[in-house]
């Protein structure tokens, strides 16, 4: 499959005009008998190559520098602004939180991170540890990490930046496909297409067969 992703950014590149900025490579999963309302595409990659990196904040009892912004128990006074509240889901890729704080989490800040998908889970964010190497890790891994969640028949994930060689953007690609292909229901006959594209070029279409 990474054959298939390196011909297809090499032949990007050749139809893609310059522009005078660094555009993003995005990879675009294009869905069939894949219903929204009954099938669910819900799941995280860790890109080896991370285009950019995530920025985190993190619910815990003393702040530590491993997390970019931390929000201690004492803090948790002070959040009674829900734009405030907004603003700080949208300043931050990602929340982390240790397992005493999640039920003050929820009820401070989840109808804001709720649905926007941002809520601390075991599945990414759950602090089981404190002790310093132990947070390092886990931001360091969280940093990397890119989810992949489907809300209508179509995903577009980016997965690098034109200025990256092209085995690392196929790298981050093919980890990205497998990870979306064997959280669908019916794996690879869910898949329709498979596209990658800049930000401001037209998709190629990988050949699949």
């Amino acid at each position: 499959m990474k054959e298939k992703f390196l011909n297809s950014l090499e032949e990007l590149r050749k139809k893609a005009p310059k522009r005078n900025f660094t555009q993003s490579v995005d990879l675009i999963i294009n869905l069939k008998d894949f219903d929204t309302r009954k099938d669910s595409l819900n799941t995280f990659a860790q890109l080896p190559f991370p285009p950019s990196e995530k920025r985190i904040c993190a619910f815990i009892e003393r702040p530590n520098k491993a997390f970019d912004f931390c929000i201690t128990k004492l803090d948790f006074d002070k959040w009674n602004d829900k734009k405030e509240i907004k603003r700080l889901a949208r300043d931050y890729d990602f929340f982390a939180s240790i397992p005493q704080l999640m039920s003050l989490v929820a009820t401070k800040f989840g109808r804001i991170l709720g649905p926007l998908g941002k809520m601390p889970s075991p599945q990414l964010g759950l602090i089981t540890s404190q002790d310093e190497l132990s947070m390092q890790e886990l931001a360091e891994k969280m940093r990397k990490i890119v989810r992949i969640k489907a809300k209508e028949p179509s995903v577009k994930i980016m997965i690098g930046k034109e200025n990256m060689e092209n085995e690392k953007i196929a790298q981050n690609a093919e980890i990205v496909y497998n990870a979306a292909v064997n959280a669908l229901p019916r794996k690879k006959e869910n898949i329709k297409s498979v596209m990658i594209k800049l930000t401001m070029s037209k998709p190629v279409k990988l050949d699949l067969k």
